[in-house]
């Protein structure tokens, strides 16, 4: 185990000495667990994201209006349990604001350990969603995914926020050699895109074909790595642990 650490370490870290280090594949990682869960979320648990709180405002809104099939408390749940997570987020940020290593890790531990209890509720309930389960996952989940965009935006990768793409995609037309601008980090830019694009469409397989717990068990695997990943690589004079670098 120490040793395949170590080769996903060599392989993480460019040879260049980027100043953000591992974080952009590790930040890639996290945008796939962003699309596995929301396609749990918006296909299993009623058509409300926890994760994409864009989408559950616009949601709110419709429900509000009368619109069939969507839920006003399920969204309002979801942005609070949203919320919740990310003033943790926010908090574990200040805490740990020296070293954006340890920071990752204790807040990929934390994920893991919500959504380990998301995965023991769907497979407990084989597939079966009652109301329960429903608003249980969705707290589970919207407080992870509020703690990680949190994180996220404390960590301060540019193009890498895990859970919102709007942003991202503006930038890359917009910045474009069309548009007149420079093109920054099209690259990463691209790949973010495509991480929630594939973890949106295996778990959508998932959901569809198997049940919940096979999307979340995915999404709960990358959280591990992540987090065990980060602890291995986070030494304390790592250069691009260091905030502001």
């Amino acid at each position: 185990m120490r040793k395949l650490l170590t080769d996903v370490g060599r392989t993480l870290v460019p040879p260049g000495g980027d100043r953000h280090g591992p974080l952009p594949p590790l930040m890639l990682a996290l945008t796939v667990v962003t699309g596995l869960v929301d396609a749990v979320s918006y296909l299993g648990l009623g058509h409300v994201f926890v994760a994409n709180m864009t989408g559950n405002v616009v949601f709110l809104g419709f429900a509000l209006a009368g619109a069939k099939g969507l839920s006003a408390l399920a969204s309002v749940v979801s942005l609070a349990s949203f919320l919740a997570g990310a003033l943790a987020g926010g908090r574990l940020g200040i805490r740990l604001a020296a070293h954006r290593g340890h920071l990752l890790t204790v807040a990929t531990a934390a994920q893991t350990i919500l959504v380990a209890v998301a995965v023991v509720t769907a497979a407990v309930t084989h597939g079966r969603v009652t109301t329960g389960v429903q608003y249980t996952l969705i707290v589970l989940l919207g407080v992870s995914m509020g703690l990680q965009n949190a994180v996220a935006r404390r960590l301060g990768v540019p193009d890498l926020t895990t859970t919102v793409l709007t942003l991202t995609l503006t930038g890359l037309a917009a910045d474009s050699t069309p548009a007149g601008g420079t093109a920054p980090r099209p690259g990463r830019r691209v790949l973010s895109v495509l991480a929630m694009f594939l973890g949106a469409l295996i778990g959508a397989q998932f959901v569809l074909h198997a049940d919940l717990s096979a999307s979340l068990g995915l999404a709960l695997l990358l959280l591990v790595v992540t987090s065990v990943t980060t602890r291995r690589l986070s030494s304390a004079d790592a250069a691009w642990a260091r905030p502001g670098t």
